[in-house]
């Protein structure tokens, strides 16, 4: 996978892990198995069988079947995969109720992480322990922090939760005087050279520490006062470094209880980036709308033709989407047709083929076989043809705008298409 998470591997993931939090098992049924890369698929299985004869223990019949029938679906799993992918696996299985008590059914959900994983863990529980997933939904890209006041400067990283204070540097500029004359206008001048002495060695500090930091998403530059915003109007920081500047905040200190401040707001700010990475791509797509240039189409038809021809460049797709595409078959004569349609309109959709004549052989034997969530559906096409897929989350402006006025389905094209 590369370095860069696409949103279309974020989304996938943060669906299926909402899904399965929300699922919960009888007693304890319900198994949760992380294996890290590099442990040895048969030292699994070893372990597995094992757990299958500590719950020949269990004194409910109920659960010691449930339980017991959870790990051999585990295992038939795990005997699909010759070694633990690259990133591990993680693997999620167990009866769950379908329709009240005694309509359990054994589920199983195999999930190749999105990057590394370093816990081995199994778990037999009344739920699914999906918080170590849901750790890799938190950003790992690193972010400067920088904060700085008249007495101090204070250099940091941080890393999905990995806080780092780097540095920490005294400013040896004196404190504000209030005595008159001219000794005080000497002493205003001496202070404000010291201040810029100051700058300069925590501009060099920055460019030496956060240069080096391959892929620095971003610097964040914090602390009490005007001095930050002084500083960064100043010419200390390399360009490169300025380019990076995603927010200047407030904060009550400038040591470790400040970098730890500028924290607790870090998940606001990195959301903010996303955000306006987001608003880049759909502003884009607007301005090709908007002048006609036929470098842009929206429109599920639209854009499903689109990519079937290999035009699309980047398919943008609103997170809220509630859509799926249906393949009815004739079971008599083979006829097949597809149907895109509302979630909560399948029930009534499927209902209202009992009885209704095949186009082709006027059979009353339509029958739904295949249904798949348009994202999905509209996804794979996009792979097949090599395009970047966007999620746009349905919280900006510019987000609620594709969803509202364009339906939510839209793409930026390499090249004009021919009517």
């Amino acid at each position: 996978m590369s370095e860069k998470r696409t949103s279309l591997e974020l989304f996938r993931l943060k669906k299926i892990l909402s899904t399965l939090a929300k699922k919960e098992g009888r007693g304890t049924e319900l198994i949760s198995l992380y294996v890290p890369p590099g442990r040895q698929i048969s030292d699994v299985m070893n372990m597995l069988r094992q757990e299958y004869g500590t719950a020949s223990n269990i004194k409910s019949t109920t659960t010691r079947k449930n339980v017991q029938d959870a790990i051999v679906k585990t295992q038939q799993r795990l005997k699909l995969f010759k070694k633990v992918p690259e990133n591990g696996l993680v693997i999620f299985c167990g009866a769950l109720p379908q329709n009240g008590a005694g309509s359990e059914r054994i589920e199983t959900y195999v999930i190749i992480p999105p990057e590394p994983i370093s816990i081995y863990l199994y778990r037999c529980d009344s739920r699914f322990h999906t918080e170590h997933l849901q750790e890799l939904l938190r950003e790992r890209e690193t972010y400067g922090i920088l904060l700085l006041d008249a007495s101090q400067a204070t250099f940091a990283t941080l890393q999905g939760r990995r806080l780092e204070i780097v540095r920490q540097e005294t400013s040896g500029v004196p404190g504000k005087t209030r005595a008159g004359g001219q000794s005080a206008r000497r002493y205003e001048r001496l202070r404000e050279m010291r201040m810029q002495e100051y700058f300069r060695r925590v501009g060099e500090h920055a460019n030496k520490i956060f240069l080096s930091i391959e892929n620095l998403k971003g610097l964040i530059i914090a602390g009490p006062g005007p001095t930050k915003y002084d500083f960064e109007k100043g010419d200390y920081l390399n360009y490169m470094l300025k380019d990076k500047i995603i927010d200047i905040i407030d904060t009550a200190y400038v040591d470790e209880q400040g970098v730890k401040e500028v924290v607790e707001k870090a998940p606001e700010i990195m959301r903010k980036i996303r955000y306006v990475e987001e608003r880049r791509i759909v502003q884009r797509f607007l301005y090709e709308i908007g002048h006609d240039t036929g470098f842009a189409t929206y429109g599920e038809e639209e854009v499903r033709k689109a990519l079937e021809n290999g035009a699309v460049k980047t398919l943008l797709l609103s997170e809220g989407l509630d859509i799926v595409r249906v393949k009815v078959k004739c079971n008599a004569c083979g006829y097949q047709e597809q149907h895109t349609l509302k979630s909560q309109m399948l029930t009534s959709f499927e209902q209202g083929l009992n009885g209704k004549p095949c186009p082709k052989c006027k059979a009353p034997a339509l029958a739904i076989v295949e249904t798949q969530d348009i994202i999905e559906n509209l996804a794979k096409l996009a792979e097949e043809a090599n395009t970047e897929v966007e999620m746009i989350s349905a919280e900006t402006e510019e987000g609620q705008m594709l969803r509202k006025s364009f339906g939510g389905i839209a793409a930026i094209l390499r090249f004009k298409l021919q009517n």
